[in-house]
């Protein structure tokens, strides 16, 4: 059979831009259908956007802390607006490069709404036309998941958190995760009144518990309140305030409202179910190691599979589904070990297991540092950071290093690289030390703070 082309993609996004742009390069013809702006989450408003609202939102705290050095900086001031606008010019930037990087290499972009009709099928919506290829690639990501609630339409996700007309005068940030984490940082570093309230126990469900405590304690030191084991029951109109009904009876009012509670596969309205594609039960596509969906000429990448969603992730699936599909290279990505962070205040970067998941795998050792950061040390700071290594016992293999404090994903992206290669303990031992830096302590731990054996906690 013809077809029209040889891959059609669906959602203009980091995952499907790659597999596009590889597909292409191993020459394929290729179209991309995106119904938004090329870039997808992470350049428009996600990762992008909010990495350069958490540097705004430091400068507060680097003005205070410039005296402590000397330095006297009289009144500064924050406008919005110009942090908004120019927020806004350097996406632009970054979706120009996109399509440029599409475009190069013959990559057809087709600005439309797109619903499989077929196994090697799908319609453009807008033009009402349909196209054929011999693969079908679904990158159409997730979307914020906001509660139904009386009121629900009162709140923000982070999707509009990034284009308010003016900051509010407080807000109330609902969830757990870090997306909730990052914008207390980022609303309460711009002087908005912060609050967060999640239904849990602590933040971070799922991060190792000495971070855990540590954000805790850092968010609460700059002003953020949290409010545990409460959930939000209902919004209403206050004047120019939001009303919120909370689950323990209480009733307060907020100048703005954000719902951080997860994020949904984008797979309504799509026709997976007419092409046949299997969804598992929390509602993302289902895939096997190769990103193959249960229809053999329909694969899926990045968020809307469930897996990991993470940028680098999404890029890395969309890599290799080209790699097998178009270049005789079966690749399966190895999501065993993916460094993360969390761009709070403290700053959190992650790689491997937790001491909890640790301890259930044999003999461990655990390593940790508690120290206030150099640059603190002539301020009246009494902040701490954490670095905590967890290895198989006597010098064997890492199994996890977490970082809280200044400069954490910058150091954990390094540390995944050893650990990569299957470093050990004594790996790190041999390092020379770079001194004075917070990182050295990673290569200068001489005996375990505490150990595991037989699954039981030993000193400590």
């Amino acid at each position: 059979m013809a077809y029209d082309y040889d891959l059609l993609v669906i959602g203009a996004g980091s995952g499907g831009v790659r597999a596009a742009r590889m597909a292409a390069t191993f020459g394929a013809k290729v179209a991309i259908i995106e119904e938004f702006r090329v870039g997808g989450t992470c350049v428009i408003r996600g990762c992008v956007p909010k990495k350069l609202y958490v540097y705004a939102s430091r400068f507060r705290e680097q003005f205070d802390l410039a005296e402590s050095f000397g330095w006297h900086v009289e009144n500064p001031s924050f406008d919005w607006a110009t942090l908004r606008d120019n927020k806004e010019k350097e996406i632009t930037r970054l979706e120009n490069g996109y399509t440029a990087n599409l475009e190069k290499p013959g990559v057809e972009i087709i600005k439309d709404r797109a619903v499989l009709t077929g196994t090697n099928s799908l319609r453009l919506v807008g033009a009402d036309r349909e196209l054929t290829a011999k693969y079908l690639l679904v990158a159409t990501g997730a979307h914020p998941f906001t509660p139904e609630i009386p009121g629900k339409e009162l709140g923000i996700t982070s999707n509009e958190a990034f284009d308010l007309p003016q900051l509010p005068h407080s807000i109330l940030i609902e969830g757990g995760g870090y997306v909730a984490v990052e914008f207390a940082t980022i609303f309460a570093g711009l002087g908005v009144n912060t609050t967060i309230i999640y239904r849990g126990e602590c933040l971070l469900r799922g991060f190792d518990d000495d971070m855990r405590r540590g954000l805790e304690a850092g968010l609460t030191e700059r002003g953020i309140r949290i409010i545990y084991q409460t959930s939000i029951k209902a919004l209403s109109r206050a004047g120019d305030d939001i009303s919120v009904s909370l689950s323990d009876g209480v009733t307060a009012p907020f100048g703005a409202v954000m719902f951080a509670t997860g994020r949904r596969a984008n797979v309504g309205g799509l026709g997976l179910e007419k092409a046949g594609v299997e969804l598992r039960e929390d509602g993302v596509i289902a895939v096997d190691a190769y990103s193959q969906t249960s229809v053999p000429s329909i694969y899926a990448v990045g968020d809307v599979t469930g897996r990991a969603q993470l940028t680098p992730v999404a890029i890395r699936e969309g890599w290799y589904f080209a790699e097998t599909v178009f270049n005789n290279n079966s690749l399966a990505v190895d999501h065993s070990l993916i460094p993360t962070a969390v761009f709070s205040e403290p700053e959190i970067g992650a790689i491997g297991l937790t001491e909890a998941e640790a301890a259930t795998h044999g003999d461990i050792d655990v390593y940790l540092a508690r120290f206030r950061p150099m640059a603190n040390s002539l301020s009246n700071r009494t902040e701490r950071m954490i670095l905590k290594l967890i290895t198989e016992q006597d010098g064997g293999k890492v199994l996890g290093c977490h970082i809280l404090g200044p400069g954490a994903g910058e150091m954990i992206q390094l540390v995944a690289i050893p650990m990569t290669m299957g470093a050990t303990k004594a790996d790190f031992d041999r390092t020379m030390a770079l001194h004075p830096s917070a990182a050295e302590e990673l290569v200068t731990f001489k005996s375990p703070t505490y150990t595991y054996r037989d699954c039981q906690k030993v000193g400590g």
